[in-house]
């Protein structure tokens, strides 16, 4: 089963920045793309940014210019630069994860547990 581990969130400023981290282990065939999601109280899961194998990447209209998403396929892992950030950047982070963990087996969504952003002076 694929584990997803997120790092790097904390309390930062306006206008600050942070970078967010997530790490992929287990048995993993296949990775289609990796992204970033989250989740503000009382708000539905959105998505953030994210970035298929071949490195294409794909940015919510809110986060362009500030964000940027990369990846290390070699260590099956992912990361967010987010600067210039703002207090409606706050939020639960999550990483996720579209693949296969074997080669029969369909391609699925995986979640890691989250991270807290908070953006406030």
């Amino acid at each position: 089963q694929v584990q997803l581990v997120e790092s790097g969130g904390g309390l930062v400023q306006p206008g600050g920045s942070l970078r967010l981290s997530c790490a992929a282990s287990g048995s993993i065939f296949e990775i289609r793309s990796m992204g970033w999601y989250r989740q503000a109280p009382g708000n539905q899961r959105e998505l953030v940014a994210t970035i298929t194998s071949d490195g294409s990447t794909n940015y919510a209209d809110s986060v362009k210019g500030r964000f940027a998403i990369s990846r290390d396929n070699a260590k099956n892992m992912v990361y967010l630069q987010m600067n210039s950030l703002k207090p409606e950047d706050t939020a639960v982070y999550y990483c996720t994860l579209n693949g296969a963990t074997a080669r029969w087996y369909p391609r699925a969504n995986f979640w890691g547990q989250g991270t807290q952003v908070t953006v406030s002076s």
